[in-house]
């Protein structure tokens, strides 16, 4: 697809920025396992935490398409990074579709402003089979009381989230139809961070354990109706995974670039490495692949700005963009061969970056699960 004026000036913005500000940094963030907070208050400076939030509410109003290319040029240069704001904006979609108003204005306000939204969906007994739901919020009074676990969950931790929103049991024996959307703020009594995931990628990004023990919240907190929260879930999912599809376009882009670099330099046989037809091949097989991913995901964010169904295409694009990722990068590494391996270059980075995107917010098996289901309808 063909961009416009203005969102090819959002492109410009968003690589401007990851390459001011987040190349420089890219390894100490791995290593440090942290985002420096004046990253994400740069990020809201400029309305990338509020980039989908409308303009009323003090947001860039932008669209899917846009989003799509922030995401893609920050994680071009910082998955951990693209991957906060991917989520962050899926909490804001959840708030700009299902919030009512006084939700809006505190948390898209608050979005806008540089507070960083969650979504808590997984529990450990509940990964990719979402119904196995067990985190229950009973009403008592005004109040629900939630009790339970959530594990994996992004934008949680010692280094950022604001508030969450969390898919619980209202009414525990109506399973999936018994659950709803609530949102929690971080101090919230009752509502612990428990663990920081240590993970093999993404390392800057929070991942952490939520436990709920006689966490009592105002109904008011309530997203949506009652019972609502599964498909609240499942809708804001398909947004989401256009965003982690990004994600893994902008890993992949950096693979692609790294080695086109690198078989110029790289000299081998007397002759640099980019004249052996074998890496020759090499690259154009990672370039069309990458292409045709880039141009699924696009069709799948055009779609959600049209409000045509997304489900079918959100999967389709998610599977192919990320498990493409997986394969270009680890073909960079090849073509990069031992000093690929090794911390000196950032393809052993973003190697270890691009595994998780087939993985979380619906593993490929799953997405091929919904591509199925929806084709047979």
């Amino acid at each position: 697809m063909r961009l416009t004026e203005d969102q090819k000036m959002i492109q410009e913005l968003a690589r401007n920025f990851a390459e001011a500000e987040l190349a420089p940094i890219a390894a100490q963030i791995d290593q440090e396992e942290r985002i420096p907070k004046e990253i994400i208050e740069k990020m809201a400076e400029i309305g990338f935490t509020g980039l989908n939030v409308p303009e009323e509410y003090g947001g860039s109003g932008l669209d899917t398409v846009c989003k799509v290319l922030i995401i893609q040029e920050l994680a071009k240069h910082c998955a951990s990074t693209a991957e906060v704001i991917s989520v962050h904006t899926l909490a804001n979609w959840i708030f700009i579709h299902y919030g009512n108003e006084e939700q809006k204005k505190k948390y898209l306000t608050a979005a806008v402003e540089g507070k960083i939204g969650a979504f808590a969906l997984t529990e450990p007994g509940a990964g990719s089979d979402a119904s196995a739901a067990k985190t229950k919020a009973i009403a008592d009074g005004d109040d629900y009381v939630i009790n339970g676990n959530k594990c994996f969950i992004s934008n949680m931790g010692p280094n950022e989230g604001d508030y969450v929103v969390v898919i619980a049991l209202t009414q525990p024996e109506l399973g999936t139809k018994g659950m709803s959307a609530i949102v929690v703020d971080r101090n919230t009594p009752g509502f612990t961070i428990g663990k920081r995931e240590e993970k093999m990628g993404i390392r800057g990004a929070d991942i952490s354990e939520l436990i709920f023990e006689d966490c009592r919240v105002p109904k008011t907190n309530l997203i949506g109706k009652e019972g609502e929260g599964f498909k609240i879930a499942m809708q804001a999912l398909d947004h989401g995974r256009i965003g982690m599809a990004a994600q893994a376009l902008g890993i992949a882009d950096a693979a692609i670039e790294a080695s086109i670099k690198y078989m110029g330099e790289r000299v081998q046989f007397g002759k640099p490495i980019g004249k052996l037809q074998g890496l020759q091949w090499y690259l154009a097989d990672m370039g069309t692949r990458q292409e045709a991913a880039r141009a699924l995901v696009m069709e799948a964010a055009q779609a959600a700005d049209d409000g045509e169904p997304l489900s079918k295409l959100a999967a389709m694009c998610k599977y192919c963009a990320s498990e493409s990722g997986v394969w270009i990068v680890n073909k960079a590494l090849q073509i990069h061969g031992g000093y690929g391996y090794m911390r000196d270059y950032p393809i052993e980075r973003m190697y270890r970056d691009a595994r998780i995107v087939p993985i979380y917010e619906g593993t490929s098996e799953i997405q091929k699960v919904v591509i199925s289901r929806e084709m047979m309808k």
